[in-house]
């Protein structure tokens, strides 16, 4: 049962950083204001998002989408939270890179979700760019949510390798003949 915790644990520990992260940044940077840290290559910004990521359905009318970004949340939550919980199957009790990415998608999950509830934006902070090119700005959930869902992905991926090489012939075997 306790092994069970530890993810909503990790979660917990994600949302208490992104929630005192933004609340750094709302207390001690003005909104739209840049501080330089690495010259042409990252700023601390205070920007409210009211989209999702890189500001998709900002300009959505507003009701309509806090509804469904909410809405979306709470089931992703939810749907987290179930496969956590249930009892073991084969293998997933030891494999904590799923285990492990689930609560920091979680964790993101939560945090943002609490921006949106709360002030009907989210809180980016984070400005990497390169020359001209900038990545949209990005927060401590955000970045949670990109390597939960990275471990997720290398996980199907080292799956999918194991599962072949188990199904494959070996090559230069002896023929009989």
């Amino acid at each position: 049962m306790r092994d069970r915790l530890i993810p909503f644990l990790i979660a917990a520990c994600v949302l208490g950083l992104d929630r005192f992260t933004k609340w750094l940044i709302k207390a001690h940077v003005t909104a739209w204001d840049t501080l330089t840290v690495i010259p042409k290559f990252f700023n601390i910004v205070h920007a409210e998002n009211p989209g999702v990521a890189f500001g998709l359905l900002a300009d959505a009318s507003s009701a309509w989408r806090d509804t469904i970004l909410i809405a979306l949340a709470t089931g992703v939550l939810l749907f987290i939270s179930t496969i956590l919980l249930r009892p073991a199957q084969a293998g997933m009790a030891r494999n904590w890179m799923v285990r492990i990415g689930l609560a920091l998608v979680l964790g993101g999950a939560l945090g943002n979700l609490y921006d949106r509830v709360v002030n009907g934006t989210v809180t980016d902070f984070v400005e990497v760019y390169a020359g001209t090119h900038y990545f949209p700005a990005f927060n401590v959930a955000d970045s949670a949510i990109t390597v939960g869902a990275g471990l997720l992905l290398l996980d199907m991926w080292r799956s999918r390798e194991r599962k072949q090489s188990r199904t494959l012939p070996a090559v230069g075997g002896s023929s009989q003949t």
